[in-house]
């Protein structure tokens, strides 16, 4: 096989006690001690993980609990906590995007990170960043294997038998299977190097279409690169300080700054940014996130910084930069289009927009208690709007901005009512609509007199009918009651919305009157 070239580096870290050194650091299992993680499985009690004083003793993960304490009569025995250990696993793998945002967490215990084209911008080599990288887990308190390979199987697999050159990896490495390996071992094949002289057909044949491919992987011939745990954003600004900076005053104007880092990069895309992220990554590998969200499309360093202004004080843990952040980083992760606009020469100057409003409120009190009704293609009066938060997906735009004109196009929108007309619908319905007793002098006619909780009401004027269709679809069989809707005024100037609900003879014989809502 030929070795392709590759320009890729990636940097793996095996914790092999990683588990067990979880529970140590969090005070859970007593330091230098001989303990096992162990889990029932079928009945019985099997050993997952070891700690490093068990391991030295000759025990191994997988034993039964039972058989290591026949040899280890004083071993402990604690729960093995798979979910906490993954959660503290995706802590660590994102404590080093400050290295690269191409970071994962691998199988058993391992991270993974592309660092490809990341020297110049930590300003290490490849050396000094896998000493770093080892030095920071070992301040956590886990023992760390590094490993640097052209593809990310091929470091995984350098770090976890702790070899520097991928064709002196044991066929375990493969990962097919005891029977596969045994079968290669047989046939005197010991490690890789042993394989890669070899064509792929042969050895497809024999063993299985999984080892060419998986071969290709561990000799660096084929990269099929990593899926991060979260995605890149689509525009990333970071301040890297050589003293570490602890001053929250001193924080909002880096975040300003990068804010206005970020314009540039937005405006030369054309968009503007509904979703900003700060990372503050701590000297002692703690990383703080923030997150605020704009209501339209934003790009303004001023307001940008504001939000975050707002976003730190409001939260119910005050930031703690310890022994300060060495490096900040400001994402925005969610973009859309956002025009350049001009202010013309009428303007009116007094018209506010409404939009830093809208963002402060809804960084300081959560994006979900800023709601606006939209309208919705639906004829029946209780389905016509939805409550949806404030720039949410299908919300509209936001009244009083400069957005709403151009978007009016694009969605359902309110009709606008007859000049010196008052509404055609109340305000507030009633939910569900509350029987009435009506008296009308036929018995398809308007209303003349109705009784409302316990109070009756002479009616004046009257407008109507407004007849509403039920919908064919959502009733079984194929019609429904319609609604003819009435908009009366009472003697004492009062105004209400009545309905009749089914037309009279030809829908029901006793047809209901109720309102459904009032006026203002």
């Amino acid at each position: 096989m030929k070795k392709l070239l590759s320009r890729r580096r990636y940097l793996a870290a095996m914790l092999p006690f990683f588990p067990a050194e979880r529970r140590i650091s969090a005070g859970l299992a007593p330091p230098d001690t001989s303990f096992a993680l162990i889990e029932k499985q079928r009945g019985a009690l099997r050993i997952m993980a070891l700690s490093p004083a068990a391991c030295r003793l000759g025990l191994a993960p997988g034993m039964m609990l039972a058989d290591a304490r026949a040899q280890v009569p004083e071993l402990l025995g604690f729960p093995h906590e798979e979910e906490a250990d993954r959660a503290v696993l995706t802590r660590l793998a994102l404590a080093c995007e400050i290295y690269t945002p191409l970071v994962a967490a691998a199988q058993p215990y391992a991270l993974l990170l592309d660092c490809t084209g990341c020297f110049d911008a930590v300003g290490m080599d490849e050396a000094q960043l896998g000493e770093d990288l080892t030095r920071r887990l070992v301040r956590h308190g886990f023992q760390a294997r590094t490993a640097w390979a052209a593809t990310p199987d091929a470091a995984l697999a350098c770090a976890v038998y702790g070899q520097d050159n991928p064709h002196d990896l044991p066929v375990e490495a493969l990962e097919l299977g005891a029977e596969v390996h045994q079968a290669l071992r047989r046939s005197g094949l010991m490690v890789l190097g042993d394989l890669a002289c070899r064509p792929s057909a042969p050895l497809a044949a024999r063993f299985g279409t999984a080892l060419p491919m998986r071969l290709a992987a561990l000799l660096e011939e084929q990269d099929r690169r990593l899926t991060p745990l979260r995605s890149v954003p689509p525009v990333r600004v970071e301040r890297r300080f050589p003293e570490p900076l602890a001053l929250v005053d001193t924080l909002l104007k880096v975040i300003a700054d990068l804010a206005g880092e970020a314009e540039a990069l937005l405006a030369e895309r054309g968009e503007g940014g509904r979703r900003f992220e700060v990372l503050l990554f701590r000297t002692d590998g703690h990383v703080a996130q923030l997150a605020v969200d704009s209501a339209l499309p934003l790009r303004d360093p001023a307001a940008i910084a504001d939000l975050f202004g707002e976003r730190i004080a409001s939260l119910a843990d005050p930031l703690d930069p310890g022994f300060g952040y060495d490096v900040i980083r400001l994402a925005v992760s969610h973009c859309e289009a956002l025009e350049q606009e001009q202010s013309g020469f009428t303007e009116d100057k007094r018209v506010k927009d409404t939009l830093p409003l809208l963002n402060r409120l809804a960084v300081r009190f959560g994006a979900d208690s800023i709601r606006l009704f939209h309208p919705r293609n639906a004829h029946l009066p209780e389905y016509a709007a939805s409550f949806m938060p404030v720039g949410a997906p299908g919300s509209g735009p936001v009244p009083g901005t400069a957005a709403s004109g151009r978007a009016e196009a694009a969605m359902d929108t309110w009709p606008e009512p007859e000049c010196g007309e008052p509404p055609l619908r109340p305000l507030f319905l009633f939910d569900p609509p509350q029987r009435v007793q009506v008296m009308a002098q036929v018995p398809d006619g308007p209303p003349r007199r109705f009784q409302w909780r316990g109070k009756s009401y002479r009616i004046s004027f009257y407008e109507g009918p407004e007849r509403i269709a039920y919908p064919w679809w959502k009733h079984p069989e194929g019609s429904g009651p319609t609604r003819d809707y009435y908009r009366v005024e009472d003697e004492q100037g009062h105004r209400f919305w009545l309905f009749r609900h089914g037309l009279y003879e030809r829908e029901s014989d006793h047809p209901h009157w109720y309102i459904h809502g009032q006026f203002a």
